[in-house]
């Protein structure tokens, strides 16, 4: 993969990296959990929408939290796609976003009466699709194809 003239790789070697069948796996497997953390988001509006009219159901927390929510896995599976295409940067964004993430829904769900004990869950089925995530972009096959070149 280092190129030993010191010149940035060519071209042919970075799509050579991205397609390996390593690579390929890991980009797959992203995108199917961030895929589903975007469909049960958007799912938890609906469900949002459909029990509106009960307010133990529904606060104004469940709102805010569940398009917040459902922006970030839009915005985590447009970072996925990046990397996938070879960007650093969305590499870099995806491992941040998705340690963040991991770590404010653990603290959301655990503060008492934050949330409906339903959200709870829905947040806790998002916190477990994003470990899934993170194990992956933070992997020894994905941190070094997107390692800083050195010289």
């Amino acid at each position: 993969m280092r190129n030993p003239t010191n010149s940035p790789p060519s071209r042919a070697t970075a799509d050579e990296d991205l397609n390996h069948p390593l690579s390929m796996t890991a980009f797959r497997r992203m995108k199917v959990l961030v895929g589903c953390y975007f469909v049960l988001s958007v799912l938890t509006l609906v469900a949002a929408y459909v029990l509106r009219d009960d307010p133990a159901m529904v606060t104004d927390t469940v709102w805010v939290r569940g398009v917040i929510v459902t922006a970030a896995s839009a915005l985590m599976f447009a970072f996925v796609g990046g990397t996938a295409r070879g960007r650093r940067r969305a590499y870099l964004r995806l491992r941040i976003a998705s340690a963040v993430m991991v770590v404010a829904i653990a603290v959301l769900i655990s503060l008492p009466g934050f949330l409906p004990m339903w959200m709870r869950i829905e947040q806790g089925v998002c916190g477990l699709l994003l470990i899934g995530v993170v194990l992956i972009v933070n992997g020894r096959h994905l941190r070094s194809l997107f390692a800083a070149p050195r010289g």
